[in-house]
């Protein structure tokens, strides 16, 4: 059996270009880099096809990476007990690269920072996006072990195109379909990145709803809300889906019962939650070379 390792105790293993080099790829890998950078490139990309400028993109892009670096962070700093217990040695705090304190303190002034950059695209945009934030800390902070786990992530999906929208000349809120199809990816987002991970929730008393659902009632409601969002995006803006809609909509609904298969014997495969953002990014090129206006 590993030894565990104190969440403040150095681990006894080499770092990539020094101390310093070290703890600071630990902590980059305890912000959760796949999916910060996946949002962050995604919202940016819609920013850019709102019509937002070169500033208010990058305003976009620093706000939503603070705010996912805030979330990530606070993520494995509130379950490092129960990481530790769980023998995740995948985990940064768990094998000690990185110091608790460290991460506590990097969370504190990402979600900071957060605050400043959100509010620059104006008070509407800023706080649909400080409000997805805080949707998301509270998920950290207890959510998740209620049977309303997925409002957070439905909330804090759902209002990042708000986020986009509310930034432009007039301040418009995004059509109807389009917060719906962010919610229901962001539901679906939630299912399979607990996948892994549903065994261990259950020994630490995590009961959220892909919990009490058991890993292949997740997996079956995953593949009914990630095809869904597909639809709304394809059938909810005006006009005719034409040729690239209904393409893209058979391609993405595909996508959507494949990210949810048991592919192998590893329950604990991240494949699921990797493919449903890679179905995210499909979704939302689909809607830019479709050209369908966001407000």
């Amino acid at each position: 059996m590993q030894s565990k390792a104190t969440p403040d105790t150095p681990a006894a293993t080499p770092t990539i270009g020094g101390a310093d080099g070290g703890i600071a790829l630990a902590l980059l890998r305890a912000a959760h880099p796949a999916p910060t950078v996946a949002v962050t490139a995604l919202i940016t990309a819609l920013a850019a096809a709102s019509g937002r400028d070169p500033r208010g993109c990058l305003l976009v892009a620093l706000a939503v990476l603070t705010g996912q670096l805030s979330v990530g962070w606070s993520n494995d700093r509130i379950d490092v007990e129960r990481d530790t217990a769980a023998h995740r040695r995948d985990k940064p705090l768990v094998t000690g690269a990185v110091p608790t304190r460290t991460v506590a303190v990097a969370a504190g002034c990402a979600v900071i920072l957060c605050v400043p950059l959100s509010l620059a695209s104006g008070l509407l945009a800023g706080a649909a996006h400080l409000i997805g934030v805080a949707a998301a800390w509270c998920y950290n902070l207890g959510v998740k072990r209620t049977l309303l786990s997925w409002l957070p992530y439905a909330v804090a999906f759902g209002l990042l195109p708000a986020f986009v929208t509310l930034g432009l000349p007039g301040h418009p809120w995004p059509p109807v379909w389009l917060v719906s199809a962010g919610a229901l990816l962001g539901v679906g987002a939630h299912l399979t990145n607990v996948l892994p991970d549903i065994d261990a929730d259950l020994a630490a008393g995590v009961r959220g709803l892909p919990q009490r659902l058991g890993r292949r009632g997740a997996r079956a409601l995953a593949a009914l809300v990630l095809p869904a969002a597909s639809v709304v995006l394809v059938l909810g803006p005006a006009g005719a889906p034409g040729v690239t809609g209904w393409a893209g909509l058979g391609m993405t609904a595909a996508l959507g019962i494949a990210t949810v298969l048991p592919l192998g014997s590893d329950p604990a495969s991240r494949a699921p939650f990797l493919a449903t953002m890679g179905l995210v990014g499909i979704d939302v090129a689909l809607l830019l070379l479709r050209g369908t206006t966001l407000a």
